[in-house]
């Protein structure tokens, strides 16, 4: 498929599901966002997306960062003092 039809197709998806219109691409940065922030690996959301440099990944997605770092304050805390 071409870039034009696989956007057509997408638009019309959206369309039907009554949701915003957004590019292709933003779903690709959706994606690795969204499974950044449910603790995927780093390493796992850059062979996904096919970046050839983990720090390529992370540069791009710092913006999860603070979501990540909030959870792993809370399961150290988990782990150390035990079930709130």
């Amino acid at each position: 498929m071409d870039g034009p039809t696989v956007t057509r197709r997408l638009h019309r998806i959206l369309a039907a599901a009554e949701l915003p219109q957004i590019t292709f691409h933003d779903l690709r940065h959706s994606c690795a966002s969204l499974m950044l922030a449910q603790g995927v690996s780093p390493r796992v959301v850059m062979e996904t997306l096919g970046h050839s440099d983990i720090r390529l990944t992370m540069n791009l997605y710092t913006h999860v960062a603070p979501e990540l770092q909030r959870d792993a304050a809370d399961r150290m805390e988990r782990l150390l003092i035990g079930h709130r």
